[in-house]
């Protein structure tokens, strides 16, 4: 790399938020620089739930514009990414003990599927008792009903990947391993510092994005003028890893210690359990799955499925960027914030939370909120038009 590279958008952070700016803003014809410090999807975006999906339970949070949203977007990755995001089963087994009664779940699904146009792959139905010894060994005793809906799941890191690909197709480029080591914002534009393996390089910008995720608040840390960083908790999330796949569709389970939504999926031949949630303190670099989350997510797995092996195969963990809150991480809003230097010219705005599933709803507010800043330039393509593969 040269030592001194200018281009119109630079861009923090090679997860799915970073590379999804990266592709809106190369499609609208802007030059784009990503620099990611290890490899494309190193933190979060490897290490989700792998759910493409319209949020079921944020109607809880009655989230009904973000769940309308995310079923939208749903629809358009099974359109425009066929070979990364399957349209995929789940169901919802009700116990005694189930903290949201039959009743509830009929309503929330029934909201669900209006919510998604009443159309047939969005509506729900119960699985008849007949066929409870079909689902995986699924506990029985107790069992009062299981309700079945569809939603998506995807392979994250191949979509971050694939996401990519399309904006370097229209003119981005990606460079990595690259670190940022300084941001200073004057009127007219931004000049990065960068660490290319111990090479120094300097990129001037028009704007620069803030996508890094868990590092963001450090991101921001390097900026001159000192920019307030954004009050948020850093959230981890475990999941596991047990043999043998799960072949009926993937299970929506309530945790009977805390009555936490867990879900149970299929995943390359075995079977993924997850997540777990609470609040992380230190470097985002270092997270590790604790002794305690995988014994809680065996403990669900023992629970519905008291015949299937349980023996270890792998745990990972990831963070989520939730907003600085009393109380459990998982009743949390998961709107996205994006804090910018300045409310009318910004040069620098920051990503904080977002999901997986909108990532291009978010990417698209991030250039509307930098359109007056940015100099004009010819369309290329529209993200929502943009195959991935």
């Amino acid at each position: 790399m040269n030592s001194e590279v200018q281009c119109d958008v630079l861009v923090v952070g090679g997860g799915i938020h970073g590379v999804g700016v990266a592709q809106a803003a190369a499609a609208a014809g802007y030059s784009v620089k990503l620099c990611e410090q290890t490899t494309l999807a190193a933190g979060t975006s490897s290490k989700s739930s792998k759910l493409i999906h319209g949020g079921l339970r944020y109607l809880e949070q009655a989230q009904f514009k973000l769940v309308r949203e995310s079923i939208h977007e749903r629809e358009l990755l099974l359109r425009i990414a066929p070979s990364l995001v399957q349209r995929h089963w789940f169901h919802i087994p009700v116990y005694p003990q189930t903290k949201r009664s039959g009743w509830w779940l009929r309503a929330g699904l029934s909201v669900y599927a209006v919510l998604g146009g009443l159309r047939r792959d969005t509506c729900y139905s119960s699985v008849p008792k007949a066929q409870w010894g079909n689902l995986d060994g699924l506990r029985t005793d107790g069992l009062q009903a299981v309700f079945r809906y569809s939603d998506a799941k995807t392979d994250d890191r191949l979509l971050t990947e694939a996401v990519m690909r399309s904006a370097e197709s229209c003119g981005a480029e990606l460079l990595c391993p690259v670190r940022v080591t300084r941001i200073q914002i004057d009127d007219d534009g931004c000049t990065s510092e960068l660490d290319d393996s111990g090479m120094a390089v300097t990129c001037r910008s028009a704007v620069v994005v803030n996508a890094a995720g868990p590092w963001a608040n450090r991101v921001i840390d390097l900026v001159q003028p000192e920019v307030r960083p954004c009050p948020v908790d850093l959230v981890q999330g475990t999941h596991i890893e047990l043999p043998g796949e799960i072949t009926q569709g993937s299970y929506y389970l309530e945790s009977p210690q805390d009555g936490r939504a867990v879900f149970v999926m299929p995943w390359y031949g075995r079977t993924l359990v997850g997540t777990t949630e609470h609040v992380f303190e230190g470097d985002p670099g270092s997270v590790r799955p604790l002794d305690q989350e995988i014994e809680y997510l065996l403990a669900v797995t023992r629970h519905y499925f008291p015949e299937r092996a349980t023996e270890l195969l792998d745990a990972w963990a990831g963070l989520r960027v939730l907003p600085a809150a009393q109380g459990a991480a998982f009743s949390r809003s998961r709107e996205t914030q994006l804090p910018v230097d300045h409310p009318r010219r910004p040069r620098f705005i920051s990503i904080f939370g977002g999901k997986l599933t909108g990532y291009r709803i978010t990417a698209g507010k991030v250039m509307e909120r930098l359109a007056a800043t940015l100099p004009p330039r010819t369309r290329q393509a529209r993200t929502e038009e943009m195959m991935l593969e």
